[in-house]
């Protein structure tokens, strides 16, 4: 397994050693030691999430605030989408920044996205499967929600040609501007 950091340094894209041949593919999606000296952290997971998403849909930009803040390990298992990891740590140096990478069935990759982090994808292929770890377990009353296109974080998500799909809890997230004011 091999980490690499992305445009917010806590952010890690993780590379499992994926083995192939004509009858197929073998890896190890999880490995708690393997995760722990690949990140240099000790995070335990508690909740495995899994959604299946039509071309389009875009889910996000979650998060859940303290004492619940969530981490989660993220990988497709069929189909492909772009995964948004958004610092919103207050005085965090990459406060506001985004970092985006294609998740796909085929390059087996996994997004490490810390507490602390807004977290959201968009469905580039017919229909997407998506698989989470979290660290803490879902709490609706400390979820909440970033618009995902808040003209500040200018995101760069890709053109499908039409609108998002987007749930009502989505429609109605808030800018990162009332977010950073409500943490103050």
């Amino acid at each position: 397994m091999q980490a690499t950091p992305l445009a917010i340094p806590d952010v890690l894209l993780i590379e499992p050693k994926v083995f192939g041949d004509a009858r197929g593919f073998f890896y190890e999606s999880f490995n708690q030691r393997a995760f722990n000296e690949a990140t240099g952290t000790e995070w335990q997971f508690v909740q495995d999430n899994h959604s299946r998403s039509a071309r389009g849909v875009l889910r996000g930009l979650h998060y859940q605030v303290p004492p619940r803040a969530q981490g989660k390990l993220v990988r497709v298992v069929r189909g492909a989408v772009f995964d948004v990891a958004v610092d919103i740590r207050q005085g965090s140096p990459t406060f506001g920044r985004w970092a985006g990478i294609e998740l796909t069935e085929d390059n087996h990759r996994q997004l490490w996205v810390p507490p602390g982090l807004a977290h959201g994808f968009l469905v580039l292929s017919e229909s997407a499967d998506f698989l989470y770890k979290t660290t803490d377990y879902y709490s609706p009353e400390h979820e909440r929600c970033i618009a995902w296109d808040d003209s500040q974080l200018a995101i760069d998500w890709p053109d499908l040609g039409k609108a998002p799909l987007l749930s009502a809890k989505d429609l109605a997230g808030q800018s990162l501007a009332h977010v950073q004011a409500a943490a103050e």
